[in-house]
């Protein structure tokens, strides 16, 4: 298979498009959020219209802060649930946590005991037969074993009867101030032809509108930290996030570098001074402030770290409706 990541299903793009104007578009009302964190993909549909039946996560503190804000009360471990149980939809969403395959080039799928957490997902595809899916990972996805993780997860969709396409987005073309590179996997039953991925980028949100302007003096880094990251790099914009990765060299960008669920609260500084707080972190995957935060700072982040970008998603999920 010589796709790359940034290249569209062969076969999709092969074929012509297959659908007749009396065919309309795919009509997608409903939805699930699976892995559903604390509703990224949930902001991003219920923007356009879409009413999500059903949710599930394994952590308690994201389903807190889900049902807290979307009146939804997901349900846990989605390997504890029926297939049949989940309510019909029109459109799965998934942003699957992204585990090494055990059967990779087996191809093996719901036969082998070893699938990982992307066979649930499967198995309710194939119980429910939904119009269409969109799936959500990172961008490593693409060259894991090289490619081969990413082939088995195609295959398994194609012979469940779909029509797959995929590209490599950064939320710094939707708006938000993080670069932050994700693979988006877009599944229909019906052939659409070429999937119409957005191609315009949106004008980013300039760091000073995403910083609060009187952030709680904890976030603040202590005198010793800050004299010693301030030694070691001079930024040439402000505002600006320093980010310091494994080796301990610091760069600064008028953006963020990607969030992460463990360590953004200590590898990026607002200009060298504080950390950033969990309301900064939630703007900077999209999501409005008219979100409310229930859970714990750390909580939070670690929240924020795992959500997907909400108008990355929403320009996909546009076009999705539209085709």
């Amino acid at each position: 298979n010589s796709r790359t990541a940034e290249q569209p299903n062969s076969r999709t793009a092969e074929q012509p498009n297959s659908r007749t104007a009396e065919q309309g578009s795919l009509k997608l009302r409903t939805f699930i959020d699976l892995f559903c964190g604390i509703g990224g993909f949930h902001t991003a549909a219920s923007n356009l219209g879409l009413e999500c039946v059903f949710a599930s996560d394994i952590d308690t503190e994201a389903r807190k802060a889900y049902e807290a804000n979307y009146g939804l009360a997901p349900h846990g471990d989605i390997t504890a649930i029926k297939a049949k149980d989940i309510p019909d939809h029109d459109l799965l969403c998934a942003g699957f946590p992204c585990q090494p395959f055990s059967i990779i080039g087996s191809r093996k799928g719901f036969s082998d005991p070893r699938g990982t957490l992307f066979f649930e997902i499967a198995r309710i595809i194939k119980e429910k037969r939904p119009k269409a899916v969109l799936l959500e990972n990172v961008r490593q996805l693409a060259s894991i074993e090289k490619g081969k993780t990413l082939e088995s997860i195609v295959y398994t969709l194609e012979q469940l009867g779909y029509f797959v396409d995929y590209r490599i987005l950064n939320a710094l073309n939707f708006g938000v101030p993080q670069k932050r590179e994700r693979i988006l996997i877009v599944a229909t039953r019906e052939d659409i032809g070429d999937f119409p991925w957005p191609d315009k980028k949106i004008p980013m949100t300039p760091l000073s509108k995403i910083l609060e302007k009187k952030p709680d003096p904890k976030h603040f880094v202590s005198s010793k930290i800050k004299r010693s990251r301030q030694k070691t790099h001079t930024s040439e914009v402000s505002p600006s996030i320093w980010h310091e990765n494994k080796s301990g060299n610091i760069s600064s960008y008028p953006y963020s570098c990607a969030l992460r669920a463990g360590a953004s609260y200590n590898y990026l500084l607002v200009d060298g001074e504080r950390r950033l707080t969990p309301r900064e972190m939630l703007r900077l995957q999209g999501f409005p402030d008219t979100f409310e935060i229930v859970c714990n700072d750390s909580q939070t982040r670690k929240q924020a770290g795992n959500a997907v970008p909400v108008p990355m998603v929403q320009a996909v999920l546009e076009r999705l409706l539209n085709v």
